[in-house]
């Protein structure tokens, strides 16, 4: 049975999130998206802690459920720590076997730093010394660095990151077996650093809103549904069990090229790399996307794909579909009672993004709706890259519009 996963995402105790990033609010989400497992988010946070031990009801295997959508807990944890004459900022999503765990990492968190002023808690700690001390309170847990190429709060990103796990994380590297790859990078980008191999790249969707659960997540065909299953299935990298991710397209991502937003400046890398890293307006530092870092710790050509790697798909939510089709904004009422009707005809958004053919939608939606989710499965799109914290914009090349030269006019 095939299990979409989206481990990676935050409750209303979270700094600017929404509000119905509650129990309900996440359950009602999780089953328009079509994802059947989410991790809890913030369970560091004694508040959402005590929500969710109030409510969940236990399973086994380190499982939880709620409204039929079951839970394993998740929270994201950032280290700050002075190295080489650098503040090193590195975000990480910690997976516990079950709630015993949680608290007992929790507790452990709590000697280090304060965990009850956000539900994703600063910590000043090393990222070697923050694995070392879930790992031994809660040594089935585990730790994957966070979005590992976004510049601020990442393992490799430009501002305050590394080359390498082993240069962040020393002797504790060894305990890593996943990669969260982030919305501004995808899987080939990935796999030209022939460091990674190791390693499986998960995606998950950082969500601070039910609408943006399941933006990326990961596909899981498990023996049982249970904690340990799902580890093993990433930690073995076995495309029998761990099937696949569900991917933003990369350049949709805040980071994806260089640039300066408070000028307006987007530079691919060899644009930035001409302008001495600068912005050509005002003559300031641009901020490094995720594509320049790739590009500078890659050993591989595009296009290569390295034995083992795990298959992807590449996709835009539904809500943008239908609003390029009808011209009008996602959040519009007419775009959300076509969504609405269209997700209860269905099942869930992802049946119709990656399962259902175009013979099944013809009859139930319009022919432009039909085309345009076509060609998000094709590729057959324009994308304005997105930049230093600025959301990239995609373009569905539909038959009476102008072609891609022209969309951005």
């Amino acid at each position: 049975m095939r299990i979409v996963a989206d481990l990676h995402l935050h409750s209303r105790y979270s700094r600017a999130t929404s509000p119905d990033m509650d129990l309900p609010g996440l359950a009602h989400g999780a089953k328009q998206k079509g994802v059947s497992l989410l991790g809890t988010g913030d369970f560091t946070h004694p508040g959402w802690s005590a929500e969710l031990t109030a409510h969940l009801l236990p399973l086994d295997g380190g499982l939880y459920a709620y409204d039929g959508v079951l839970f394993l807990y998740t929270a994201e944890v950032a280290a700050i720590w002075r190295g080489d004459g650098r503040t090193h900022r590195v975000h990480f999503l910690l997976l516990a076997p079950d709630a015993e765990g949680a608290t007992r990492i929790s507790r452990e968190l709590a000697k280090i730093g304060s965990i009850d002023a956000d539900g994703r808690p600063m910590l000043g700690i090393s990222g070697e010394k923050l694995l070392q001390a879930v790992l031994g309170t809660s040594p089935e847990a585990v730790l994957i660095p966070a979005h590992a190429w976004t510049p601020w709060y990442s393992v490799f990103g430009s501002q305050s990151g590394f080359d390498s796990l082993e240069e962040a994380l020393g002797a504790a590297a060894v305990h890593v077996f996943a990669l969260e790859t982030g919305l501004s990078s995808d899987p080939p980008m990935n796999w030209r650093v022939s460091a990674l191999d190791r390693y499986a790249l998960v995606s998950f969707s950082d969500a601070h809103s039910p609408s943006r659960l399941g933006r990326e997540a990961a596909l899981f065909d498990l023996p049982e549904l249970s904690y340990p299953a799902l580890v093993a299935a990433l930690r073995e990298k076995n495309p029998q069990r761990f099937l696949g991710t569900i991917e933003f397209f990369p350049e949709k991502g805040k980071y994806h090229y260089d640039g300066h937003r408070a000028c307006g400046v987007s530079l691919s890398p060899p644009e930035s790399t001409a302008h001495g890293r600068v912005c050509p307006k005002c003559g300031r530092p641009v901020t490094v996307g995720v594509l320049h870092r790739v590009e500078e710790l890659a050993d591989r050509p595009p296009g290569v794909r390295p034995e083992g790697a795990i298959p992807y798909r590449s996709l835009v939510p539904l809500p943008e579909i239908l609003a390029q089709v009808l011209g009008r904004g996602p959040a519009t009422k007419g775009v959300q009672a076509e969504y609405s009707r269209l997700v209860e005809r269905f099942g869930s958004e992802l049946t119709i993004l990656l399962d259902l053919s175009r013979e099944d939608l013809a009859p139930t939606t319009s022919p432009r709706v039909v085309e345009a989710i076509a060609k998000v499965r094709a590729g057959d799109l324009a994308i304005r890259p997105g930049y230093d914290g600025q959301f990239g914009e995609i373009r569905i090349s539909l038959k009476e519009e102008r072609r891609e030269s022209s969309l951005f006019a």
